[in-house]
């Protein structure tokens, strides 16, 4: 029979594009999940009942117990980038980490596979950043053979990044930001996927390695980059940090006031601290050569999904061209 892959989180950005990997290299595949009547998108990706979606909750002891039950292999997958409801940085990031792995060792799982972030750091001023550092110390307490990743900002088609400044260019001539000169490592999410493959499929050291792309750019770089992939010129302001600040801080007000129900999916404080901080691969850590990767650039992947923010969507090249032709 062939072996068994959890992922949890495995219907979200990053943990779908692992769930096919693994399923293309023959394993059986459970998609762990809060919402599996949601996540039946990722039966197609192997044979009939190879890939299958499962019930999860990281926050249960027996609940992640029941999800990684006679597999040989977890990948975890979940992570969150603002609080709301029981979802809190250190329930989700730091006990539910731990959790994953505690009792993947209880229960003999061979590989374990922890989806961090470059952000992760015990002294960082973010909440966001020190859940995930936890996050790590209690995996690689519970399972020592533990494979770490920590990617820089992750983009992909179905990202919550480029698509949502593409989707703001669309409305005025001006693009606001925050963090402008902070720096990013872009990584394509099919290469953060197939480390996290390899992980599992090889003997890989145990440890941290940091991923992030070929090139290193600012906060406004990318925006440039995005607004030149979808032909649209727009002015990259930087919003002054009191306003910023205020901003975020009302519409935190807004979503404790109401009880989650005006979740801030806009800017909270906890992400103002973490924009302050660069995002980058640091000096002589390990990364996607240990796997034998050459990264993606952002450049060659953002038009195969970026296209429709274009003001003419797929018909822009055509419409450009046209204007060239001459009676």
């Amino acid at each position: 029979m062939s072996k068994l892959v959890t992922i949890i989180g495995g219907s979200g950005f990053v943990g779908r594009y692992v769930a096919r990997r693994m399923a293309k290299a023959g394993w059986r595949v459970r998609v762990a999940c809060r919402r599996p009547n949601e996540a039946l998108f990722v039966r197609p990706y192997g044979a009939v009942g190879q890939v299958e979606p499962i019930f999860c909750n990281i926050r249960s002891d027996a609940s992640v117990a029941a999800a990684i039950s006679g597999a040989d292999a977890v990948v975890n997958c979940v992570g969150i980038l603002a609080e709301s409801g029981k979802n809190r940085f250190d329930s989700i990031q730091a006990e539910g980490a731990g959790r994953v792995a505690r009792l993947a060792a209880a229960e003999g799982v061979e590989r374990l596979v922890q989806i961090s972030a470059i952000g992760a750091d015990a002294g960082s001023p973010s909440a966001y950043g020190r859940s995930k550092a936890a996050g790590e110390a209690a995996v690689s307490a519970a399972f020592p053979s533990a494979v770490i990743l920590r990617p820089s900002i992750i983009f992909g088609p179905e990202d919550e990044f480029f698509n949502r400044f593409a989707s703001m260019s669309r409305f005025g001539p001006v693009l606001p930001i925050v963090g402008a000169e902070t720096r990013f490592q872009p990584v394509f999410v099919e290469d953060v996927a197939a480390a996290a493959a390899q992980a599992v499929l090889t003997e890989v050291p145990a440890g941290i390695y940091e991923l992030g792309g070929p090139e290193v750019m600012t906060f406004r770089e990318m925006m440039a980059l995005m607004l030149k992939t979808i032909n649209r010129r727009r002015a990259v302001v930087e919003m002054p940090g009191a306003v910023a600040g205020l901003m975020a801080g009302v519409l935190d007000g807004l979503q404790g006031a109401t009880g989650g129900l005006l979740a801030n999916k806009t800017l909270t404080r906890d992400q103002l601290k973490n924009l302050a901080r660069d995002n980058v691969v640091s000096p002589g850590a390990k990364g996607f050569e240990a796997f034998g990767i050459a990264p993606h650039s952002a450049g060659s992947i953002l038009p195969a999904y970026l296209w429709r923010f274009r003001p003419s969507g797929q018909y822009d090249a055509i419409k450009a061209s046209a204007k060239n032709l001459r009676a």
